[in-house]
């Protein structure tokens, strides 16, 4: 049975976000053509994913210092669990679908907070001899999706980052569907999300 943990990072909901709405339209898709497989959604807002913070930064120290996670008092204890159970996802997961708006050039902070949760070492990566870094989940297939107000080729910081840190993890291939340009276009926003939505479906099939 396939793994496949979808990565949601919007707040609002599909039918007041095109990003979420492209991500509908693929895993409707996706369950149709893969029924046996196992899907896992976090929602990053919903839950409430917590950043590194300094109750994150001062449960990790007494972690290392020897204390269980039950000495942990209750608000530390909370957001460690979050980020444990974000790291075992994406470990268990053989494929990984991510969405998210592009805001400022960049991604959600929440976004964000789940890269820097899901990127351990001795979890998901190591350190070579020669400080160099070698995944230890490797092979994972990804989508990101993302939309845009403008159009920007996979130019985009946000782009870019989410690439460069799924790669150094180790995924394997890395399908971006973009859904670009409606602000700046906005009388050919329907045909934009229409043709991003058909590309969905495609991959969604193969994927």
């Amino acid at each position: 049975m396939t793994n496949v943990l979808v990565v949601k990072a919007h707040p609002l909901n599909s039918q007041q976000s095109r990003t979420l709405t492209v991500l509908e339209a693929f895993l409707e898709t996706y369950r149709q053509q893969h029924a046996t497989a196992n899907i896992e959604i976090n929602d990053l807002y919903q839950s409430q994913f917590p950043e590194i913070d300094a109750d994150v930064l001062g449960a990790w120290q007494d972690l290392r210092a020897g204390n269980t996670p039950e000495q942990l008092p209750t608000h530390q204890r909370d957001k460690i669990t979050v980020f444990n159970t974000a790291v075992q996802q994406f470990i268990a997961a053989d494929k990984v679908i991510i969405a998210n708006p592009l805001w400022n050039m960049s991604i959600p902070t929440k976004l964000k907070s789940w890269i820097d949760a899901i990127n351990v070492a001795g979890k998901t990566f190591k350190y070579n001899a020669d400080g160099s870094a070698t995944p230890l989940a490797p092979g994972k297939k990804i989508v990101h999706i993302q939309a845009t107000g403008g159009k920007y080729a996979g130019q985009d910081f946000g782009t870019q980052y989410i690439q460069m840190m799924l790669k150094f993890l180790g995924a394997t291939s890395i399908t971006k569907i973009g859904v670009e340009g409606m602000d700046h276009f906005p009388d050919q926003a329907p045909a934009i999300i229409h043709h991003a939505i058909a590309q969905a479906q495609a991959v969604a099939t193969h994927f």
